[in-house]
C-alpha cells in the first residue's frame, strides 16, 4: 500500500447527520491539500461516492476537524466541512448543528477535554461562524455514554441526550440577526425574512409559492420550477445580506414555513440549498425558532406572539424538533438550546492515494 496514505479518523453520527471526524493535527495545514484529501476520502464527484466512504447524500457527506483551542474559556476549535457529493467541492462557509452533537463526545474521547464524572461540559469555538457553542455530554464514571432513552425524530432507536446551547448565534456570517436591517421584505414578488441566527437563511411562506409546506422532500426537490425560483431567491437574498458569491456557496439556506398540523408551532421545509432536507438541520432549527420570536418576521406572524423563555416546536418531514429560547445576562439575542444524540460508528484510518495530497515529483 505504498501509494496509499492512512489518515486516522472516526466515523460518527451526530443528530441526523453522519461524517468523518479528524484531529486537526492529522490533516494537512494547507486548505487546498486538506480539501483534496476530504474529497478523496468521501468519494466526491460520483452520485454514489462509490470510491469513498460518503453515503451519496448531503447529510452523510460531511467532515469535522477538531483541535485544542488557545482561546480563553474555550476547550476546542471546530471546523465543519460540507463535502459535495456530485461536485468536487468543499464548502466551509456554514456550520452543521447535527454534526456538532458528536463534536463534544469525540473531543472527550480524544483527550482534548478533561472528563468529569457525570456531565462534562465542552465549550467549542466554531471556525465557520466564529461563534461559541456549549455542549453538555453524559460521562458517568469518566466515560462517554451513548446509550440512553432520548429519541430524536429522523434517527432510529434512542441514545443519551446531548444538550447544546448556541451562546451567540446572531450574525454567523453577516452583520447581525437581521442583516438587511428589516424583519421582512419583498424579493421577486415574495414577502420573505432574511435572518442570520446560526446560519444565514431566507424564509418564505410555503403558500406564497403555491405549496402546502407539507409535501414530501423528494417532491419538492424534483420540482424544477420551485428549485429554480428558490435559487434565484437565495442569491438575491444573499446579495442583500452581504454574501456576494451566494451562487457558489450553500448559504443562505432557503426555508418554507406553514401552519403546524401536529400540535407544533410551525411546519417547515428546509433546503440545503439545492435539495430539500429529509428532516431539519439544527442550525436551520435555531434560525427558524429565533425568527419565530423576532417581531415582524414572516415566521413570527405565523407562530403568533411568544414571550421568553419559550419552546418553539418545528414540524419537519421526519417528525419534530424542539428549540428552547431564553435570555441570558450580557447577551442581546435569545439563547437557543436543543437536545440531540450521537454515536461513534467506526474508528481507524481512511485510505487515500498519496498523489492526492503530495505534489508529483
Amino acid at each position: 500500500m505504498d501509494d496509499l496514505i492512512r489518515v486516522p479518523c472516526v466515523m460518527m453520527r451526530g443528530g441526523t447527520s453522519r461524517g468523518l471526524f479528524f484531529l486537526a493535527s492529522d490533516l494537512p495545514d494547507d486548505p487546498a491539500r486538506r480539501d483534496a484529501l476530504l474529497l478523496a476520502a468521501l468519494g466526491s464527484g460520483h452520485a454514489h461516492q462509490i470510491d469513498g466512504v460518503g453515503g451519496g447524500h448531503p447529510a452523510t457527506s460531511k467532515a469535522a476537524i477538531i483541535g485544542p483551542s488557545m482561546r480563553e474559556g474555550i476547550d476546542i476549535d471546530y471546523l465543519f466541512a460540507q463535502v459535495h457529493v456530485r461536485e468536487r467541492l468543499v464548502d466551509t462557509s456554514p456550520n452543521c448543528g447535527n454534526m456538532l452533537a458528536a463534536v463534544g463526545p469525540f473531543a472527550i474521547s480524544a483527550g482534548l477535554v478533561p472528563v468529569q464524572d457525570g456531565i462534562t461540559a465542552v465549550r467549542m469555538y466554531n471556525f465557520n461562524t466564529r461563534k461559541v457553542i456549549e455542549s453538555r455530554v453524559r460521562t458517568p464514571g469518566g466515560r462517554v455514554r451513548y446509550e440512553g432513552d432520548t429519541a430524536i425524530d429522523g434517527v432510529p432507536g434512542t441514545g443519551a441526550p446531548i444538550h447544546m446551547a448556541f451562546l451567540d448565534a446572531a450574525g454567523s456570517k453577516t452583520a447581525g440577526l437581521l442583516p438587511t436591517g428589516h424583519p421582512r421584505e419583498t424579493i421577486d414578488g415574495l414577502e420573505v425574512s432574511c435572518i442570520d441566527a446560526s446560519v444565514p437563511m431566507v424564509i418564505a411562506r410555503a403558500a406564497d409559492l403555491g405549496k402546502t409546506g407539507l409535501e414530501p422532500p423528494d417532491a419538492l426537490s424534483e420540482d424544477r420550477e420551485l428549485m429554480a425560483r428558490l435559487e434565484s431567491l437565495r442569491i438575491e437574498a444573499g446579495r442583500r445580506m452581504g454574501i456576494a458569491n451566494a451562487a457558489a456557496l450553500v448559504i443562505p439556506k432557503p426555508a418554507l414555513v406553514s401552519p403546524a398540523v401536529h400540535g407544533g408551532t410551525l411546519a417547515t421545509r428546509y433546503f440545503m440549498p439545492h435539495q430539500c432536507h429529509t428532516a431539519l438541520a439544527i442550525t436551520g432549527a435555531v434560525g427558524l425558532a429565533t425568527a419565530a420570536v423576532t417581531p415582524g418576521t414572516v415566521v413570527a406572524a405565523l407562530a403568533g406572539p411568544r414571550e421568553l423563555p419559550t419552546v418553539v416546536t418545528l414540524e419537519h418531514p421526519a417528525g419534530r424538533i424542539e428549540v428552547r429560547l431564553e435570555r441570558r445576562p450580557g447577551i442581546a439575542e435569545p439563547i437557543a438550546s436543543v437536545v440531540r444524540t450521537a454515536r461513534r460508528l467506526f474508528e481507524g484510518s481512511v485510505l487515500v492515494s498519496r498523489s492526492v495530497i503530495e505534489p508529483t515529483p
